[in-house]
């Protein structure tokens, strides 16, 4: 973890391990996904839909429950299937 120039950690959300991210080592697996549900759809220029971050965020659970190793941002392709 890095630190911002006002003193605030920041994360590199693209190294977040499965592992981590279920165990709420960076922080609630739920601001991580409403954060990776933003980007990916930014990246796709489609609208976020608060019901569809939730369910994102239980698929990206349950792929990292059995996936430990593999990165949050790597499971956005995957959760999507």
């Amino acid at each position: 973890m890095a630190e911002a120039a006002d003193g605030e950690p920041t994360v590199d959300v693209s190294k977040i391990a499965c592992d981590e991210f279920v165990k709420y080592d960076i922080a609630d697996p739920r601001q991580i996904a409403a954060w990776t549900s933003g980007y990916y759809h930014g990246l796709h220029n489609n609208p976020v839909d608060k019901q569809q971050t939730l369910e994102g965020s239980e698929k990206i659970e349950e792929y990292c429950f059995k996936h430990p190793n593999a990165l949050v941002m790597e499971t956005l392709n995957e959760s999507e299937r």
